[in-house]
């Protein structure tokens, strides 16, 4: 499947996603409609937005922010279906531990929001919305208050009625194909994303970032490609296959095998794309 062109893409494309939330005024809107009340700050931690992120085995483009009452916010975009529970239990604990690393005392901690934006219903409740929050066992109606919040938000929600209006829509908005992302959603919200996104797609630099990031996709999926082949075949070796066993099984030349073989001990990404 071809690669979507820059114009081709939405807020649920990756790029355009952290482009647009990394603008402040755009996230201070977003959050003061999901959370129902007026932020009037938000700084974006760019250094923390986009990064190569190795426990998660590829680029991270979400957003972290805080804002003027000192509480942290992680929002990620999230297309496919994946085991998104622990990914939260990671961002939550990352923040905290920098915080701490930084020198704030456990009892100083902020609140902390971790935000996914899914493209699909995470829990099959028809639900737009689900926040996520600490209980008793022994007493399922009081919340242990810790300060941390997860909410997962669904695109594919069918409780219109129980939401606000604004977030609704941005849902709708935030989950059409790029043929419905410049239609009227009749929310203020929305129009503010959709005037981001074309300012993004007419932008040169923009483009020459996104060219870059495509490159940088590229690149990661080329060497999770080249280890992963490399690390089956040392599986095989390890089940006594010999090296033209496993040529025949994985329809590869003898000298490639041969040459991972030969490479075993090594640890770098550079030395695995080396032997293949």
């Amino acid at each position: 499947m071809a690669k979507k062109t820059l114009q081709e893409q939405t807020i649920k494309d990756n790029f355009l996603f952290a482009a647009a939330m990394m603008e402040g005024d755009n996230s201070k809107a977003f959050l003061s409609c999901l959370l129902g009340r007026d932020i009037q700050r938000v700084e974006i931690s760019r250094e923390k937005s986009i990064v190569y992120h190795p426990e998660q085995k590829g680029i991270r483009l979400d957003v972290f922010c805080e804002d003027e009452e000192n509480t942290r916010y992680n929002v990620e975009m999230q297309v496919l279906n994946r085991k998104v529970l622990k990914r939260a239990r990671y961002y939550h604990g990352q923040i905290d531990m920098e915080l701490l690393l930084t020198g704030t005392e456990y009892e100083e901690l902020p609140d902390s929001f971790v935000i996914f934006i899914c493209d699909f219903d995470p829990f099959g409740y028809g639900k737009y919305c689900y926040t996520v929050r600490h209980s008793f066992r022994e007493l399922p109606d009081t919340e242990y208050e810790d300060g941390s919040y997860t909410i997962f938000l669904s695109t594919k929600g069918t409780n219109d009625a129980e939401v606000p209006e604004e977030l609704a829509a941005f849902l709708k908005y935030a989950g059409a194909e790029t043929e419905a992302s410049d239609a009227d959603y009749r929310s203020e919200l929305v129009k503010q994303f959709q005037e981001t996104m074309r300012r993004i797609k007419e932008d040169r630099e923009m483009r020459s970032r996104y060219m870059l990031f495509e490159e940088m996709m590229r690149d990661e999926f080329k060497a999770g490609k080249v280890k992963g082949k490399a690390e089956y075949i040392n599986i095989l070796l390890k089940k006594n296959r010999s090296p033209e066993e496993i040529a025949e099984l994985l329809d590869e030349d003898i000298a490639v095998v041969q040459k991972v073989c030969n490479n075993m001990d090594t640890d770098t990404e550079d030395d695995w794309e080396d032997a293949i």
